[in-house]
Protein backbone atom coordinates (compact mmCIF):
# COMPACT_ATOMS: atom_id res chain seq x y z
CA UNK A 1 0.00 0.00 0.00
CA UNK A 2 0.94 3.33 -0.83
CA UNK A 3 1.51 5.68 1.98
CA UNK A 4 2.36 9.84 2.35
CA UNK A 5 5.97 8.79 3.70
CA UNK A 6 6.93 6.78 1.11
CA UNK A 7 9.18 9.20 -0.66
CA UNK A 8 10.47 11.09 1.75
CA UNK A 9 13.75 12.01 2.63
CA UNK A 10 15.64 9.04 5.73
CA UNK A 11 16.17 11.29 8.66
CA UNK A 12 19.78 11.25 9.87
CA UNK A 13 20.58 9.92 13.27
CA UNK A 14 20.77 13.81 14.72
CA UNK A 15 17.35 14.14 13.91
CA UNK A 16 15.91 11.91 16.15
CA UNK A 17 14.60 14.77 18.66
CA UNK A 18 12.46 15.39 15.88
CA UNK A 19 10.37 12.54 17.24
CA UNK A 20 10.24 14.42 21.08
CA UNK A 21 8.88 17.78 19.55
CA UNK A 22 6.05 15.36 17.44
CA UNK A 23 4.79 14.32 20.97
CA UNK A 24 2.09 16.69 22.43
CA UNK A 25 3.32 18.26 25.51
CA UNK A 26 -0.01 16.75 28.16
CA UNK A 27 -1.76 19.67 29.25
CA UNK A 28 -4.76 19.59 31.47
CA UNK A 29 -7.90 17.58 29.40
CA UNK A 30 -10.83 18.90 28.92
CA UNK A 31 -12.42 15.89 28.30
CA UNK A 32 -14.01 12.78 30.96
CA UNK A 33 -10.50 10.82 30.09
CA UNK A 34 -6.52 11.45 28.98
CA UNK A 35 -4.20 8.47 28.10
CA UNK A 36 -0.71 9.61 29.57
CA UNK A 37 1.62 10.29 26.68
CA UNK A 38 4.08 7.98 29.15
CA UNK A 39 2.96 4.90 30.08
CA UNK A 40 -0.17 5.01 27.95
CA UNK A 41 -2.93 4.20 30.56
CA UNK A 42 -6.58 5.97 30.07
CA UNK A 43 -7.05 8.40 33.58
CA UNK A 44 -10.31 9.43 34.37
CA UNK A 45 -10.42 13.82 34.53
CA UNK A 46 -11.68 13.54 37.92
CA UNK A 47 -8.94 10.71 39.21
CA UNK A 48 -6.31 13.18 37.51
CA UNK A 49 -7.32 16.18 39.27
CA UNK A 50 -7.51 14.58 42.66
CA UNK A 51 -3.81 13.56 42.11
CA UNK A 52 -3.05 17.10 41.11
CA UNK A 53 -2.75 16.19 37.91
CA UNK A 54 0.08 13.66 38.20
CA UNK A 55 -0.13 10.04 36.73
CA UNK A 56 -1.35 7.58 39.29
CA UNK A 57 0.28 5.34 37.36
CA UNK A 58 3.82 6.63 35.81
CA UNK A 59 4.29 9.80 37.67
CA UNK A 60 4.02 11.80 34.62
CA UNK A 61 3.47 15.57 35.24
CA UNK A 62 0.97 17.15 33.12
CA UNK A 63 1.46 20.84 32.32
CA UNK A 64 -0.34 23.45 34.51
CA UNK A 65 -1.66 26.89 34.17
CA UNK A 66 -0.87 29.53 36.65
CA UNK A 67 -3.99 29.86 38.32
CA UNK A 68 -4.12 25.58 38.70
CA UNK A 69 -1.12 25.73 40.54
CA UNK A 70 -1.81 28.71 42.69
CA UNK A 71 -5.07 26.56 43.41
CA UNK A 72 -3.51 23.47 44.30
CA UNK A 73 -0.71 25.20 46.40
CA UNK A 74 -1.74 28.27 48.44
CA UNK A 75 -4.00 28.48 50.98
CA UNK A 76 -8.02 28.94 49.95
CA UNK A 77 -8.39 32.81 49.50
CA UNK A 78 -5.44 33.84 50.50
CA UNK A 79 -3.32 35.03 46.97
CA UNK A 80 -3.18 38.44 46.90
CA UNK A 81 -2.17 39.50 43.37
CA UNK A 82 0.14 42.55 42.25
CA UNK A 83 0.21 44.54 39.10
CA UNK A 84 -2.95 42.27 37.36
CA UNK A 85 -3.57 45.19 34.63
CA UNK A 86 0.20 44.99 33.87
CA UNK A 87 0.10 43.97 29.95
CA UNK A 88 2.91 43.84 26.93
CA UNK A 89 2.95 45.98 24.17
CA UNK A 90 4.53 45.77 20.52
CA UNK A 91 7.52 48.31 21.52
CA UNK A 92 9.85 47.43 18.45
CA UNK A 93 6.71 47.25 16.02
CA UNK A 94 7.67 43.79 15.48
CA UNK A 95 5.85 41.90 12.50
CA UNK A 96 2.85 39.70 13.95
CA UNK A 97 3.79 40.51 17.23
CA UNK A 98 0.24 42.11 18.26
CA UNK A 99 -1.74 39.17 17.03
CA UNK A 100 0.63 36.54 19.40
CA UNK A 101 -0.15 38.66 21.84
CA UNK A 102 -3.57 38.50 21.03
CA UNK A 103 -4.00 35.35 20.27
CA UNK A 104 -1.91 34.20 23.73
CA UNK A 105 -4.22 36.21 25.97
CA UNK A 106 -6.81 34.07 24.09
CA UNK A 107 -5.05 31.06 25.03
CA UNK A 108 -3.89 31.13 28.50
CA UNK A 109 -7.28 33.83 29.94
CA UNK A 110 -4.40 35.80 31.28
CA UNK A 111 -2.62 39.32 30.55
CA UNK A 112 0.71 38.16 30.40
CA UNK A 113 3.56 35.10 31.30
CA UNK A 114 3.57 35.14 34.41
CA UNK A 115 1.34 35.82 38.02
CA UNK A 116 2.51 37.38 41.03
CA UNK A 117 1.42 38.35 44.45
CA UNK A 118 1.55 37.74 48.20
CA UNK A 119 0.11 34.17 49.48
CA UNK A 120 0.26 31.87 52.24
CA UNK A 121 0.94 28.29 52.52
CA UNK A 122 -0.37 26.11 55.61
CA UNK A 123 -0.23 29.84 57.04
CA UNK A 124 3.43 29.80 56.43
CA UNK A 125 3.20 34.08 54.52
CA UNK A 126 5.36 34.53 51.56
CA UNK A 127 5.72 35.73 47.97
CA UNK A 128 5.08 34.00 45.19
CA UNK A 129 5.65 34.61 41.46
CA UNK A 130 4.13 31.47 38.82
CA UNK A 131 4.99 31.40 35.27
CA UNK A 132 1.99 30.89 32.75
CA UNK A 133 3.17 28.30 29.75
CA UNK A 134 0.03 28.99 27.74
CA UNK A 135 1.28 32.27 27.35
CA UNK A 136 3.66 31.78 24.81
CA UNK A 137 5.01 29.19 26.27
CA UNK A 138 5.73 31.60 29.59
CA UNK A 139 8.52 33.54 27.28
CA UNK A 140 10.47 36.07 29.28
CA UNK A 141 9.34 40.13 27.81
CA UNK A 142 9.40 43.08 29.76
CA UNK A 143 6.10 42.69 31.61
CA UNK A 144 7.16 39.24 33.11
CA UNK A 145 10.65 40.70 34.10
CA UNK A 146 8.58 44.36 35.44
CA UNK A 147 6.32 41.85 37.34
CA UNK A 148 8.97 39.80 38.92
CA UNK A 149 11.06 42.55 39.50
CA UNK A 150 8.26 44.30 41.33
CA UNK A 151 7.75 41.27 43.65
CA UNK A 152 11.14 40.84 44.70
CA UNK A 153 11.34 44.15 46.20
CA UNK A 154 7.74 44.03 47.74
CA UNK A 155 9.37 41.10 49.67
CA UNK A 156 12.41 43.09 50.24
CA UNK A 157 10.40 45.46 52.27
CA UNK A 158 8.45 43.08 54.09
CA UNK A 159 11.31 40.56 54.54
CA UNK A 160 9.33 37.74 53.13
CA UNK A 161 10.45 34.73 51.11
CA UNK A 162 9.94 34.47 47.77
CA UNK A 163 8.51 31.26 46.17
CA UNK A 164 8.75 31.17 42.47
CA UNK A 165 7.55 28.32 40.07
CA UNK A 166 9.43 28.46 36.08
CA UNK A 167 8.14 27.72 32.44
CA UNK A 168 9.88 29.02 29.73
CA UNK A 169 11.13 29.11 25.89
CA UNK A 170 13.63 31.67 27.28
CA UNK A 171 13.62 35.72 26.71
CA UNK A 172 11.12 36.66 24.06
CA UNK A 173 12.58 37.37 20.37
CA UNK A 174 9.87 40.00 19.78
CA UNK A 175 10.97 42.33 22.16
CA UNK A 176 14.60 42.07 21.61
CA UNK A 177 17.41 43.69 23.31
CA UNK A 178 14.39 44.92 25.89
CA UNK A 179 13.86 40.99 26.76
CA UNK A 180 17.21 40.18 27.55
CA UNK A 181 17.47 43.20 29.76
CA UNK A 182 15.11 41.83 32.06
CA UNK A 183 17.63 39.11 32.82
CA UNK A 184 20.18 41.74 34.78
CA UNK A 185 16.82 43.49 36.30
CA UNK A 186 15.26 40.73 38.20
CA UNK A 187 19.03 39.33 38.85
CA UNK A 188 19.67 42.60 40.85
CA UNK A 189 16.33 42.52 42.21
CA UNK A 190 17.53 39.15 43.51
CA UNK A 191 20.58 40.03 44.77
CA UNK A 192 19.25 43.27 46.65
CA UNK A 193 16.59 40.26 48.60
CA UNK A 194 19.17 37.80 48.73
CA UNK A 195 21.56 40.66 50.81
CA UNK A 196 19.40 41.10 53.68
CA UNK A 197 19.32 37.08 54.51
CA UNK A 198 15.54 36.42 52.93
CA UNK A 199 14.95 33.08 50.87
CA UNK A 200 14.55 32.52 48.29
CA UNK A 201 12.75 28.95 46.59
CA UNK A 202 12.84 28.42 43.01
CA UNK A 203 10.81 24.85 41.40
CA UNK A 204 11.75 24.55 37.84
CA UNK A 205 9.17 23.24 35.78
CA UNK A 206 8.81 21.70 32.28
CA UNK A 207 10.68 23.12 30.26
CA UNK A 208 12.58 25.88 32.01
CA UNK A 209 15.21 27.21 29.39
CA UNK A 210 17.16 30.49 27.82
CA UNK A 211 17.12 33.24 29.60
CA UNK A 212 14.85 32.79 32.17
CA UNK A 213 17.51 29.39 33.07
CA UNK A 214 20.16 31.51 33.00
CA UNK A 215 18.86 34.46 35.21
CA UNK A 216 16.71 34.42 38.42
CA UNK A 217 15.56 30.45 37.91
CA UNK A 218 18.72 29.26 38.83
CA UNK A 219 19.68 32.30 41.39
CA UNK A 220 17.65 30.65 44.46
CA UNK A 221 18.74 29.34 47.44
CA UNK A 222 17.18 26.08 47.15
CA UNK A 223 16.40 25.08 43.55
CA UNK A 224 13.58 22.72 43.42
CA UNK A 225 12.68 20.92 39.86
CA UNK A 226 10.05 18.45 38.59
CA UNK A 227 10.56 15.20 37.40
CA UNK A 228 12.00 14.91 33.93
CA UNK A 229 11.86 18.78 33.58
CA UNK A 230 13.95 19.85 30.43
CA UNK A 231 16.58 22.90 32.35
CA UNK A 232 18.92 24.27 30.23
CA UNK A 233 20.04 27.25 28.27
CA UNK A 234 19.92 25.63 24.71
CA UNK A 235 17.31 22.86 23.82
CA UNK A 236 19.14 19.50 23.23
CA UNK A 237 18.23 20.11 19.43
CA UNK A 238 20.30 22.85 18.89
CA UNK A 239 23.21 21.50 21.20
CA UNK A 240 23.51 18.29 19.01
CA UNK A 241 23.26 20.05 15.50
CA UNK A 242 26.14 22.15 16.76
CA UNK A 243 28.36 19.90 17.59
CA UNK A 244 27.14 16.97 15.64
CA UNK A 245 26.95 14.98 18.16
CA UNK A 246 24.01 12.62 19.72
CA UNK A 247 23.34 13.62 23.30
CA UNK A 248 22.91 10.95 25.84
CA UNK A 249 19.74 9.38 27.12
CA UNK A 250 17.23 12.23 29.53
CA UNK A 251 20.19 15.35 28.56
CA UNK A 252 19.20 18.45 31.01
CA UNK A 253 16.26 16.61 32.33
CA UNK A 254 15.86 17.41 36.02
CA UNK A 255 17.11 14.05 36.98
CA UNK A 256 20.56 14.86 34.76
CA UNK A 257 20.43 18.66 36.61
CA UNK A 258 20.30 16.60 39.89
CA UNK A 259 23.15 14.53 39.08
CA UNK A 260 25.80 17.30 38.04
CA UNK A 261 24.36 19.63 40.97
CA UNK A 262 22.41 22.19 39.03
CA UNK A 263 19.43 21.14 41.21
CA UNK A 264 18.89 20.43 45.02
CA UNK A 265 16.03 18.06 44.92
CA UNK A 266 13.57 16.64 42.74
CA UNK A 267 10.45 17.49 43.96
CA UNK A 268 7.04 15.47 43.37
CA UNK A 269 4.20 18.17 42.99
CA UNK A 270 2.40 16.52 45.47
CA UNK A 271 4.79 16.98 47.78
CA UNK A 272 4.87 20.38 47.06
CA UNK A 273 2.58 22.40 49.39
CA UNK A 274 4.27 20.55 52.56
CA UNK A 275 7.61 20.80 51.50
CA UNK A 276 7.47 24.33 50.64
CA UNK A 277 6.14 25.31 53.79
CA UNK A 278 8.86 22.90 56.19
CA UNK A 279 11.11 24.91 54.14
CA UNK A 280 9.69 28.79 54.91
CA UNK A 281 9.34 27.94 58.23
CA UNK A 282 12.75 25.81 58.87
CA UNK A 283 14.53 29.23 57.42
CA UNK A 284 12.06 31.86 59.52
CA UNK A 285 13.46 34.66 60.94
CA UNK A 286 10.53 36.16 62.21
CA UNK A 287 11.09 39.74 60.91
CA UNK A 288 8.92 41.08 58.96
CA UNK A 289 8.34 44.68 57.83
Amino acid sequence: MLTKNLFRKPKNELEGYDKLLKVPSPSIPDEMCVVCPDCKRMILSDELMDNTYVCPKCGRHFRLGARQRIGLLTDEGSFEEMDADMTSQNLLNFPEYDNKLKHARLDSNEKDGVLTGLCKIMDAQCALFVMEPYFMIGSMGTVVGEKITRLFERATELNLPVVGFTVSGGARVQEGVLSLMQMAKTSAAVKRHSDLGNLYVSVITDPTTGGVAASFAMEADIILAEPKALIGFAGPRVIEQTIRQKLPEGFQRSEFQLEKGFVDMIADRRQHRTLLHELIQMHDRGVRG
